[in-house]
């Protein structure tokens, strides 16, 4: 009985030893399919040597000149081109306007100054005609007539003839008044011809004034201010007529 005992646990014993010897074998052999597979690592390249593994880069050739460089302009397109026409029409048609206002702002301005010298003229022609109708009052109407005083030397001096006169070779003609004082312009600028005078006197027989009017044969502007100079300095006698009368002087200039 007690060699049976013992054959039984010998062999128990060999049993287990057998199962465990057979589970470490199919453990090694079949659990290593299941392990995960360690990372292998990155190799990194260190300089510049071709042998020095790691990634490289494709190099590239001119790829800062490309990527400095300015983008390629763009033509612009239809409707660029329609709107810069479009502007530039407006622009143009602006200038043309403002030209067209300027000439006509020029046109009004010139027909006021022909109006306002028309006007002058009217207003002249009606003095020298109201002055030769008060002249002929006094039953003197040759505008040529010469009066009493002294046409000789001295020309500051006037005639004691009422109405019209002459005086150092210039004629005066102012209804109901005499003369005191007919100063001659000077001939400066060499001129020949007579430069008419329209003029307006006051009641103490001062030219308050003068302008060049028709019958002016002298076309020199300054000789026309030098007779309307004079024409300020002749004096005429005294009135207790309230208005102012209307007359004329002609100055004869001669270049000798």
């Amino acid at each position: 009985m007690v060699s049976s005992k013992k054959s039984n646990t010998i062999a128990a014993v060999g049993t287990v030893i057998f199962m465990l010897m057979v589970f470490l074998i199919l453990w090694f052999i079949y659990i290593d399919r299941f392990q995960q597979p360690e990372d292998e690592g990155i190799e990194v390249a260190f300089g510049v040597d071709e042998d020095g593994g790691g990634f490289q880069p494709e190099q590239t050739t001119g790829g800062l000149e490309e990527a400095a460089a300015p983008p390629a302009p763009q033509e612009p397109s239809n409707n660029d081109l329609i709107a810069q026409e479009d502007e530039e029409s407006v622009e143009v048609q602006r200038q043309r306007e403002e030209a067209e206002q300027a000439r006509q702002q020029a046109e009004r301005e010139r027909l006021e100054r022909e109006r306002q010298l028309a006007e002058q003229r009217a207003k002249e022609q009606a003095a020298i005609a109201k002055a030769n109708q008060l002249g002929a009052l006094f039953g003197n109407n040759n505008a040529g007539a010469a009066g009493s005083g002294d046409t000789q030397g001295n020309s500051q001096r006037g005639n004691s003839e009422v109405g019209k006169g002459s005086s150092g070779g210039n004629n005066w003609s102012l209804a109901g008044r005499q003369c005191k004082a007919l100063p001659k312009p000077s001939n400066d600028f060499k001129q020949e011809g007579k430069v008419v005078v329209a003029i307006i006197v006051d009641g103490n027989g001062k030219v308050v004034s003068a302008k060049a009017t028709e019958g002016t044969t002298i076309s020199n502007d300054a000789t026309i201010q030098l007779a309307l100079k004079a024409a300020y300095k002749a004096e005429f006698s005294f009135t207790d007529r309230p208005d102012k009368q209307f007359g004329t002087i002609t100055y004869i200039f001669k270049f000798n």
